[in-house]
């Protein structure tokens, strides 16, 4: 059976790299991203459109529009995310925290809400959130982020107790550093905040690992495409990190 995969800000980044590892494996791909650039870059047998995945309207048409055109849905990617601020929490507004924990947080929530009718109606499916070494370990100047992608790896944990009497399965990747533009960011704005260098912070975190390194998005994808496929069948409920084994989740930079 071809599975039809839905990936939220899939036109880039990690998600990119899922719809590529999917694409690959024979499976129909759905992105969605609220990058116009990057939605007009992917493959011309993707299908994409631009949603917010904060904004529950718009969810809702999204999956409206995967009944009409697929009928159904065999697995979702609540991959979409923001950095958030790099800050103390003094220093954090209300406002940077609340859209932090939205697009986060309640965007895997909004999706997973209109996903498991979908998946309820056939008996069977997926749920992957990405959420984060972060929600398993915190994020010294960045507490919302943090805060985010705890509540995610909640949420995963009990939609696998809600859905695995269905025969759908919920599990957590939590990525580590991820090489690319967002971490060359994340990068940029602590060695700002910190008085040192961007090389300086990467190799902090990187030293943070047993393998000593960054990971890279294609390690994330295909965790997902084995989390989603058979292999992993009766593999539900849990948070696998994707980090190269962190040791020291705050190094002393």
């Amino acid at each position: 059976m071809t599975q039809r995969v839905l990936i939220t800000a899939g036109a880039s980044g990690v998600g990119r790299a899922m719809a590529e590892a999917f694409d690959a494996a024979g499976a129909r791909v759905w992105v969605v991203d609220i990058d116009d650039a990057a939605l007009n870059s992917c493959p011309e047998n993707w299908q994409t459109c631009k949603t917010d995945v904060s904004d529950e309207a718009q969810v809702a048409d999204l999956f409206d529009q995967i009944t009409k055109a697929w009928g159904g849905l065999d697995v979702l990617c609540a991959n979409a995310g923001v950095a958030g601020p790099t800050a103390l929490v003094e220093n954090v507004s209300l406002s940077d925290w609340k859209n932090c924990l939205s697009v986060n947080l309640e965007g895997a929530f909004l999706c997973s809400k209109y996903a498991v009718p979908m998946l309820k109606k056939q008996a069977r499916g997926a749920v992957l959130i990405t959420s984060s070494t972060a929600g398993q370990y915190g994020y010294p100047n960045r507490s919302p982020y943090a805060a985010a992608k705890w509540a995610m790896v909640g949420l995963g944990k009990t939609l696998a107790m809600e859905l695995g009497p269905h025969g759908i399965r919920c599990n957590v990747i939590c990525p580590g550093s991820v090489e690319g533009p967002r971490m060359e960011g994340v990068l940029q704005r602590e060695a700002v905040a910190k008085g040192m260098t961007r090389d300086q912070v990467y190799e902090g975190y990187a030293s943070g690992t047993s393998m000593g390194r960054f990971v890279e998005a294609r390690d994330i994808a295909d965790m997902a495409v084995f989390l989603a496929s058979d292999a992993a069948r009766l593999v539900s409920g849990q948070v696998i990190a994707v980090d190269g084994h962190t040791v020291n989740p705050d190094p002393k930079l």
